[in-house]
């Protein structure tokens, strides 16, 4: 089994397990929060220790978004080649024409509100969005 699979089985394995445990011990389980997840936050709300850069949590959510949502019509590089590209006609991001015409406040709308066969994505936020777009206009590069 590869590293990465293994890391999947594990991440979906060890919580029903811990919470199976909890429960044949008599232990209470209670509600998930995020400061559970998030266990390298201080005591100061919103500080968080590591070794991420300032921003760099914005380029991370971007670039999963992007590989979860995005590219699988668009493509890893935008040109619309991705698995479900051909069949949807997805239009290619990274030629000129596409480029030149559409603004970056049509770009939002677009991702916020669906277009054609694309679905709309209105619960992602706003600096996310923001990155997409960013991202988007790189890809002509």
């Amino acid at each position: 089994m590869s590293a990465s699979r293994s890391l999947i089985v594990l991440g979906f394995v060890l919580p029903m397990l811990l919470a199976t445990a909890a429960c044949e011990s008599g232990g209470e389980v209670r509600p998930w929060t995020p400061q559970d997840h998030d266990n390298n936050v201080r005591g100061n709300a919103g500080q968080v220790s590591g070794s991420a850069a300032p921003g760099h949590e914005d380029d991370t959510l971007v670039a999963v978004t992007w590989r979860q949502n995005c590219a699988r019509c668009h493509g890893m590089t935008g040109r619309g080649d991705g698995p479900e590209g051909r069949m949807l006609r997805t239009p290619d991001l990274t030629r000129a024409a596409f480029q030149t015409r559409a603004t970056d406040a049509e770009i939002v709308k677009v991702i916020k509100k669906g277009r054609n066969k694309m679905p709309a994505f209105e619960t992602l936020p706003d600096n996310v969005v923001k990155g997409l777009v960013k991202h988007v206009r790189r890809l002509a590069r």
